[in-house]
């Protein structure tokens, strides 16, 4: 499994960015995909992750200004990003986990919000 990720950038607080990812390989039917980010010096941490069949989890810290989706015809999943903070700093990647319990990650890509 590959995972591609774009739309990373710089932008001013209380701007927008969208972050896409998409899967190629043997995709199983039945996964979570997701965003984690890891700022300098911090631990990687979840930012959201979106099941196949649509359930949704967000950290507190993005709760109502991130959006997750996904398509699953394409394995793609989307992170659509709005009022960002300059704590929203980080190097973002994309996570992709199966039915048989494995994890992937994509390259990671930075977002940088300027204040």
């Amino acid at each position: 499994v590959q995972l591609q990720a774009s739309g990373g950038g710089l932008v001013q607080a209380g701007g927008s960015l969208r972050l896409s990812c998409t899967a190629s390989g043997s995709i199983s039917p039945i996964n979570v995909m997701g965003w984690y980010r890891q700022a300098p010096g911090k631990q990687r941490e979840l930012v959201a992750n979106i099941r196949s069949a649509g359930v949704t989890n967000y950290a507190d810290t993005v709760k109502g200004r991130f959006t997750i989706s996904r398509d699953n015809v394409n394995n793609t999943v989307s992170l659509q990003m709005n009022t960002l903070k300059p704590e929203d700093t980080a190097v973002y990647y994309c996570n992709y986990k199966p039915f048989d319990g494995t994890t992937h990650w994509g390259q990671g890509t930075l977002v940088t919000v300027s204040s």
